[in-house]
């Protein structure tokens, strides 16, 4: 079976190529379109479910299946949910190719993608991506009250 780090390379080039051939307006339609295709019977449904736990359902498996490392932290009274990226898998794996520069805004996809699922819901989103080049990222989920 071949991993989901696998496409990582191929998602960077995509990601260039839609942005030479239309505009960076083509990679965010793609993300969009990731983000209302394949989250809404995952992360949406989960949070829907569970509130801010769902959060916390959602990324302890797919952060897990990637094998990154991170600290997770759920305050259930408080409504938040906190990701401390300390080594993405992905960025890291982009960041070490020597035969490909990786796209500029490979991060960005994360905003877009759980932003776009989690604001109709009543949620603040926070991406911290200052320490991408690193391949270490913040997420910070609130709800709204």
């Amino acid at each position: 079976m071949i991993s989901c780090t696998e496409f990582i390379p191929a998602y960077s080039e995509l990601f260039k190529y839609l942005e030479e051939k239309g505009s960076k307006k083509k990679v965010m339609e793609f993300w969009e379109y990731i983000s209302d295709e394949y989250l809404n019977d995952s992360l949406k449904k989960s949070v829907e479910e569970a509130g801010i736990r769902g959060c916390w359902n959602y990324w302890s498996h797919s952060l897990n299946e990637e094998a990154a490392a991170f600290t997770m932290t759920l305050d259930e009274d408080e409504g938040e949910f906190t990701i401390t990226m300390h080594d993405c898998p992905s960025k890291r794996m982009l960041l070490n190719m020597s035969h490909m520069e990786p796209y500029h805004d490979y991060c960005g996809h994360c905003d877009v993608l759980y932003r776009r699922v989690l604001e109709p819901l009543g949620y603040e989103y926070i991406f911290d991506d200052s320490q991408t080049d690193n391949a270490k990222c913040n997420i910070k989920i609130r709800k709204i009250r």
